[in-house]
């Protein structure tokens, strides 16, 4: 394989470790961390490979640690000239798709994510939220639930058929939770998170998030991204400023956009970055969709078996 779709993971994929074995192994990697260390002001890579977990998982760092094990991979599948035909990514992962697309730099993509996350964590401060999860009820069931609910609660994630997560006021959260399991899910699950994310409850933060992005070049993208509040391709650098914007409000629409893509321009699909969450969210939207994943050089060697015995990266 040396073409794909790229699918790039978002908070929740994070862990400690990841991007290690990769830096250990690909000059291209190294060169990224170099630089996301630099441009952040302290060693991401030590934070990243080693932890303390109660510090990787703040927002503010998970943020650009997950972006930076992303870009290390993208460094080196470039060393190998694999392309992409078009990209996604999830919530935070859009903005690593916009970073392979061309429209931002590595050291503009970690500074606005880091800017995200600190914004995102002072809105949950200044208006407590909540989140949940609910598995097995179709769509229309769950927005009508929550229009049912007193308060401010709506869907957030539209991850596939039968994963919804929800987002809103705590109260509202459980209430609508609650609904759920009444109405016939297969579960419900409250997740641990520091607000309402993808909700109107991050008004200040997109606010926020707006003037960072005034502030940054962004380039046309050079292949389709597909945004997460459109489900649709954007390219144009004040699109994509509005995208990520109205991103932070607006729930991802990601089986809609992995329908999208599987349209136009189709398979084969590479999750790059930690984790195999995409993946699966992908199989369960269409079971014939091939989509491998790029996050260990043990995953490099699945891709390009042909390069057995070499050493990974320059």
């Amino acid at each position: 394989m040396n073409r794909a779709v790229a699918l790039f993971p978002g908070q929740g994929s994070q862990f400690v470790g990841m991007g290690k074995a990769l830096y250990e192994a690909s000059a291209a990697a190294r060169g990224v961390y170099e630089e996301a260390s630099d441009t952040l002001g302290f060693d991401l890579a030590a934070l990243s490979f080693r932890g303390p977990e109660e510090e990787l998982v703040r927002t503010k760092n998970t943020q650009p640690a997950i972006l930076a094990h992303s870009a290390a991979m993208l460094a080196e599948l470039r060393t190998r000239g694999f392309t992409f035909t078009a990209a996604a990514g999830h919530s935070l992962g859009e903005y690593s798709a916009y970073l392979a697309a061309g429209s931002l730099t590595l050291s503009d993509a970690l500074r606005l994510v880091r800017r995200r996350g600190e914004l995102m964590y002072e809105a949950g401060l200044a208006r407590p939220g909540a989140m949940g999860a609910i598995l097995g009820l179709k769509e229309d069931v769950v927005a009508g639930l929550c229009a049912e609910t007193p308060g401010v609660v709506g869907p957030a994630n539209l991850n596939s058929p039968g994963q919804i997560v929800i987002s809103g006021e705590p109260v509202a959260v459980r209430a609508a939770l609650e609904a759920a399991s009444v109405a016939g899910a297969k579960r419900v699950v409250p997740l641990k998170v520091s607000g309402a994310f993808h909700s109107p409850l991050m008004e200040p933060a997109a606010d926020g998030l707006a003037e960072a992005l005034a502030g940054v070049e962004i380039r046309p993208a050079t292949f389709p991204v597909v945004a997460n509040a459109m489900a649709d391709v954007v390219v144009d650098p004040e699109a994509i400023r509005k995208s990520l914007v109205r991103q932070l409000l607006s729930p991802v629409l990601w089986e809609a956009s992995m329908q999208r893509l599987l349209r136009e321009p189709g398979g084969p699909f590479l999750e790059v970055g930690p984790g195999k969450v995409l993946r699966g969210l992908l199989r369960s939207i269409d079971r014939s969709a091939t989509c491998s994943v790029a996050g260990t050089p043990e995953d490099l060697l699945k891709l390009f078996p042909e390069e057995a015995g070499k050493e990974v990266g320059p």
